[in-house]
């Protein structure tokens, strides 16, 4: 059943678009550094070409994703249903950071509704798409999403997202550089 595709098709790219979640995995170059999977949801990616992706980051505890990036490009990104038909989307590429005031920053934030948390934009130039079956995959109910992040960051403020950023976000647990001081 697994398929190596040319590009998101608009076949794909409709799929896609309907997954209410998604996860992102990352790794740093030495052997010895942590292997990051993250989960995001909320309307944050885009589809921006057949081989070009995009998401708006939002400010979390930890900053991995940015930092192995940063450090090497590698990401891959998996989408699976949790509907009664099952099926697993993963998209391989390279990964650029984007921060305010960037253009590419500017393009992707304009596509999504405006978050207090919004930090930083991933850019992923997709080199490999490929499906498999997804029948190891519970079938679940999507109930909503947390409003959670935007609490958080609507209760601190933009001075305070700022001091938290600079605290968990300028480094990664490995001590990779994470977010710089100017946008912390």
């Amino acid at each position: 059943m697994a398929k190596i595709f040319d590009s998101i098709d608009e076949k794909l790219k409709t799929w896609i678009e309907e997954q209410p979640m998604w996860f992102v995995a990352t790794a740093p170059l030495g052997a010895d550094g942590h292997v990051n999977m993250s989960p995001r949801g909320h309307d944050s990616f885009s589809i921006l070409a057949p081989h070009r992706v995009a998401w708006v980051d939002y400010t979390g505890s930890g900053v991995e994703t940015i930092s192995h990036i940063r450090e090497n490009g590698r990401v891959c990104l998996m989408f699976n249903s949790f509907g009664s038909r099952p099926r697993i989307v993963r998209l391989h590429g390279h990964g650029s950071v984007h921060l305010p005031g960037e253009p590419s920053f500017e393009e992707v934030v304009a596509l999504h509704p405006d978050h207090p948390s919004t930090r930083a934009v991933i850019v992923v130039d997709v080199t490999r798409v490929s499906d498999s079956c997804g029948w190891g995959v519970p079938v679940m109910e999507m109930t909503g999403e947390r409003d959670l992040l935007r609490l958080q960051a609507e209760q601190k403020g933009v001075d305070g997202m700022s001091a938290y950023r600079q605290e968990r976000n300028a480094k990664s647990i490995d001590g990779l550089p994470g977010l710089p001081s100017k946008i912390s």
